[in-house]
């Protein structure tokens, strides 16, 4: 069976602030709220406001939060201001995963199934990368529970440790402080499905330590990817922007060492293709039912030939109407017809995109660079998210609000638009990247390259 290396799924969003990541981890699992101050975050300052006297409704306010915490636990305050929430971060992806540590596996009665073997050297027993997508599927499809205590009837704990330890086959439950041993450390363009994305926080292991399965990515701009995970309420597969929600820039890449050889399940038919290949693969390698590499480098040339405007997403290995679409407007303006113009590569449309051959995919009339229009400007460079956010005060918002306006997406302005980013700009962004048919995170009223090159072109 082909392992998925393209999927198309949409991340929800929830707060990040660290106020909000310190009450989720203090506070009862039922209590993750604190009615009826609304965010958690804001106890400690309303408390703060009632012992200075400050207001009436933040005593009232506060008063009715200590109630509510009497009937759970005592927390302590928390010196946090609460930040603007991160765009696209699903509820409860900051991940609150304490984990048991190495253990054998248990059977179905909930005992070790043989004594674990202190200092023996790790194995890595011999499997493909469809076998550790097909495992990591089972407990997804099954739902499997969060726990650091329970073990589900595979014998694995049912934590995130112990998920990995599932999907790879080991013969233990790891954790994070030992899955690497099983492992080679790769690079982020060596992400495969089945490799592992790892972050051991070795100075307090249950303090955002967690690893998951890397699924393959989602689009060629490989800045999300299909992670397979065991996080709280259960085992679940989502889009992830690279490497995690949180602690980013701590998670480390690894390539299980006992992948058979030859048989890592991740290998197309036909020999990998490099993205290069300028002979033609033949009729059967496109249209409906198509996925391999020869779609998503057709979707790449088309692209460079001014075939963008058809993609919303991708280009990918998977053929869909945009890919047949973008193809017969480049077969067209070649002058071809009828069957000559089709929508599906040929021998001669193949060697025109691979050689750079031919005319370009012509713009559409009234956009910049038309037939008619006398101009051929190109996008500007994408500033970077941190010009495009609360806070930000720029010309770079100036000159997107007047793009916005300009393509029938300013409804939301009352002025302006103006220099300082404004709910105004988050609102038009999101019409734009509603309009694209885009849902969840990627459509959450913050630009980034994609939106960016979309609007502009």
């Amino acid at each position: 069976m082909e392992t998925p290396v393209f999927e198309d799924l949409d991340p929800a969003s929830d707060c990040d602030c660290p106020g909000c990541v310190h009450w989720r981890r203090v506070l009862p699992p039922g209590s993750r709220t604190v009615a009826p101050v609304g965010h958690p975050a804001a106890l400690s300052h309303l408390l703060g406001l009632a012992r200075a006297g400050r207001t009436p409704m933040a005593l009232a306010l506060a008063a009715t939060a200590g109630a509510v915490l009497a009937a759970g636990q005592a927390v302590p305050a928390v010196a946090a201001a609460h930040g603007p929430a991160l765009p696209g971060v699903p509820a409860g992806d900051e991940p609150d995963t304490p984990q048991g540590g190495k253990a054998p596996l248990h059977g179905p009665a909930g005992k070790p199934a043989a004594a674990a073997k202190p200092g023996q050297a790790a194995t890595a027993p011999a499997t493909t990368r469809a076998e550790i997508i097909n495992r990591a599927k089972t407990w997804i499809d099954a739902g499997v529970p969060y726990s650091m205590s329970a073990y589900w009837k595979d014998g694995y704990r049912q934590d995130c440790s112990g998920f990995v330890s599932m999907a790879w086959g080991l013969p233990d439950n790891e954790w994070t402080g030992s899955l690497d041993t099983f492992g080679v450390r790769i690079t982020r363009d060596q992400l495969q499905p089945g490799d592992m994305l790892l972050f051991h926080n070795p100075d307090n292991p249950e303090k955002g330590s967690h690893v998951v399965i890397f699924g393959g990515w989602t689009d060629y701009t490989h800045t999300y990817y299909v992670a397979y995970e065991q996080t709280p309420p259960h085992a679940r597969k989502q889009s992830t922007p690279y490497a995690y929600w949180s602690n980013s820039d701590h998670y480390v890449p690894y390539r299980y060492k006992g992948l058979a050889a030859g048989a890592s399940g991740a290998e197309p038919s036909r020999p990998t293709v490099p993205g290069t290949a300028t002979r033609f693969p033949g009729a059967a390698y496109f249209g409906t039912g198509a996925n391999n590499a020869y779609v998503t480098q057709l979707g790449k040339l088309l692209v460079q030939r001014g075939g963008a405007r058809f993609y919303t997403t991708g280009p990918g290995p998977r053929w869909t109407s945009a890919d047949q679409r973008a193809t017969q407007a480049f077969q067209k303006a070649q002058g071809w017809t009828g069957a000559d113009a089709d929508g599906r590569p040929g021998p001669t449309t193949w060697a025109y995109l691979t050689g750079k051959k031919g005319k370009d995919i012509p713009a559409l009339a009234g956009s910049p660079g038309a037939p008619g229009t006398g101009t051929s400007h190109p996008v500007p460079a994408y500033p970077g998210r941190a010009m495009l956010r609360p806070g930000a005060n720029n010309t770079y918002v100036t000159q997107l609000g007047k793009q916005l306006v300009k393509k029938g997406f300013g409804t939301h302005y009352t002025t302006g638009p103006g220099s300082r980013w404004g709910e105004a700009d988050r609102r038009n962004v999101e019409a734009f990247q509603r309009a694209q048919g885009w849902r969840g995170g990627a459509a959450n009223g913050y630009p980034g390259p994609e939106t960016w090159r979309r609007l502009f072109s």
